[in-house]
């Protein structure tokens, strides 16, 4: 049985997913290039797929939190949104009395 609920839901939730590991990813690149991550293709690229999450955390978030603390905050942002998707997606689950695996 075809569900549009659950469907949306468990497509924003891998959606969420992506963009999270593609933020540990520019993390440790970045990490493993020092200070010339700039100069580094991959993290370029990281920052290129990276950069709408970062604009939406900055709009989101306070000023009082620095624009280098930005990407941790961008990481906390996506991992609650997973929690909640995670819930919704139970909750649809439930709600339609669909067999979903825990995913």
């Amino acid at each position: 049985m075809f569900s549009p609920e659950l469907f949306i839901v468990s497509t924003l939730k891998a959606l969420i997913e992506i963009a999270a590991l593609a933020l540990l990813a520019q993390g440790l690149v970045g990490f493993l290039s020092g200070k010339a991550k700039m100069d580094n293709f991959v993290y370029r690229l990281f920052l290129v797929v990276t950069a709408p999450i970062y604009k939406i955390t900055r709009a989101i978030t306070p000023k009082i939190i620095a624009d280098q603390h930005i990407g941790l905050a961008s990481f906390f942002v996506l991992f609650w949104l997973w929690i909640a998707l995670i819930y919704a997606k139970s909750y649809v689950c439930h709600a339609q009395n669909l067999a979903c695996f825990p995913t």
